[in-house]
């Protein structure tokens, strides 16, 4: 109990405060369409705390606390109020002061904005998630499999170099050629631009590991590897929650109050990161990584399903998620 409290005492406190606020403030309507929002948002990102957990573990402790203050901010503040901002002004071509005007005065015009920017949003989301699923199945080094009839197939195309990028690549054109004509361009920019981050943060670390002396054993990820992780991070978190803020939309147009719940949402996922640290989670449930990355690979899929105008109500995308991380506790308890 005392671990637990450690690890979630700031999320519980700021849940309380931001609730007992917005049901001050707002009534109880207003409350409870928070209080839903925090739900989803702890529902989809548990296979994002999965993959986040994978990634901290390697960072030192100094950015690893960086992850939990000035990633919070990020995750919070930046990714789900400024960034959907951001794309509202690419897309719409407003300023930023009449982006403002629009959350202040009109938010029905600015959800309808975001609404727009969805083939642009899903385009760039699923593929960053696309690549980090088959990044991870496609490597000739893995041993470990779950699905093994599946994924030892797809571990023996690791051997031809490049091949994930050519399958991206190839599905970006494919995409370009047969999505709505009016998408076109965006979708294949969104596309590119996601791949040009991946490869470029994976080059960095690797940059930064070819620079290392041999001789000299480094136990955690510092300077520009721990930076090009933290930022990874980032990007993986904006391609998870931007879907969520659109799907936000769909309960209330209130932009302060959908930040107010998936912000409270982001804090437990912060939270359950560190407890998968702590209590070394990966190496105690050895396929809920492969989980994870199966939930991702399911998330990418939709997100492009609805660049063809396939929706899946909210609760299926959920729980197939939660059904993924649960079948491989499940299987990694069995098999112990």
């Amino acid at each position: 109990m005392k671990s637990l409290l450690r690890v979630y005492w700031f999320a519980a406190l700021a849940t309380i405060a931001i609730w007992a606020l917005v049901g001050w403030q707002l009534g109880a309507a207003a409350l409870f369409t928070v209080f839903v929002l925090t739900l989803l948002e702890v529902t989809f990102s548990a296979d994002n705390a999965v993959i986040n957990s994978r990634v901290v573990v390697t960072m030192s402790p100094f950015w690893q606390k960086l992850f939990l203050t000035v990633g919070i901010f990020t995750a919070v503040f930046v990714v789900r109020f400024i960034l959907p901002l951001v794309i509202v002004m690419i897309t719409s071509g407003l300023g930023w002061a009449e982006v403002i005007h629009l959350i202040t005065t009109d938010s029905e015009g600015y959800a309808e904005h975001l609404h727009m920017a969805e083939p642009m949003i899903n385009a760039f989301g699923g593929t960053f998630l696309l690549l980090i699923a088959l990044s991870y199945f496609i490597d000739a080094s893995k041993t470990l499999h779950w699905f093994r009839p599946i994924e030892r197939r797809l571990a023996r195309l690791g051997q031809f170099s490049n091949f994930t990028t050519f399958i991206m690549l190839a599905g970006a054109i494919a995409i370009f050629f047969t999505v709505d004509p009016a998408h076109h361009t965006v979708v294949l920019v969104a596309s590119v631009l996601a791949m040009i981050l991946h490869i470029g943060l994976g080059l960095i670390s690797a940059i930064m590991e070819s620079r290392r002396k041999p001789e000299r054993k480094v136990k955690h990820l510092v300077g520009l590897a721990a930076l090009s992780a933290f930022i990874y991070l980032e990007i993986l978190d904006a391609s998870f929650s931007l879907d969520g803020v659109i799907g936000a939309f769909a309960m209330t147009n209130d932009v302060f109050l959908i930040m107010a719940g998936l912000g409270v949402g982001a804090l437990w996922v912060r939270g359950m990161t560190i407890h998968m640290v702590r209590r070394n989670t990966l190496k105690h449930f050895k396929f809920l990584e492969h989980g994870a990355h199966w939930a991702i690979a399911f998330l990418g899929g939709v997100m492009m399903a609805k660049l063809y105008g396939i929706h899946l109500p909210e609760w299926i995308i959920g729980s197939l998620g939660l059904v993924f991380i649960a079948l491989a506790i499940w299987r990694s308890q069995r098999d112990r």
